[in-house]
């Protein structure tokens, strides 16, 4: 191996290994939330344990449900309604969750496929995001 070809390696690795560490902390802009977090499904943490998903359909509409979490005990399991993109926050209204009311998030990249989520209100979490739906 030419010194060359030895250096453009060492390049190509380092960049591979930088890269992502780069990119954590990287807030979300609108065209990022349309490009990664549209059209998939997000899996959001839950402080009890387990994922909550929630599918952001390219049709503006979003759907969720808790069955899996038993959330059906406490609450309604199922529910959607509509998302939006306002500035580079990502937002959402469900039909009965959190009474109707709107809310918006800003996303904060902390690794690949992994985010932390600041409600308007100041509540954070985690999620990670999913496959296409």
């Amino acid at each position: 191996m030419t010194s060359n070809m030895r250096a453009g390696l060492i390049t190509l690795l380092t960049i591979a290994v930088i890269a992502p560490a780069a990119m954590a902390n990287e807030r979300f802009t609108a065209s990022a939330i349309k490009e990664e977090i549209i059209g998939k499904r997000i899996y959001l943490a839950v402080p009890f344990g387990g994922e909550f998903p929630l599918n952001y359909r390219p049709n503006g509409q979003v759907d969720g449900s808790g069955e899996a979490l038993g959330l059906g005990r406490f609450a309604k399991p199922n529910d959607k309604g509509r998302w939006w993109i306002n500035g580079d926050r990502l937002c959402q209204q469900f039909t009965s969750w959190y009474k109707g009311a709107p809310m918006c998030f800003e996303l904060i990249r902390t690794g690949d496929k992994r985010l932390k989520w600041i409600r308007d209100n100041g509540e954070t979490g985690t999620a990670r995001i999913g496959n296409s739906i």
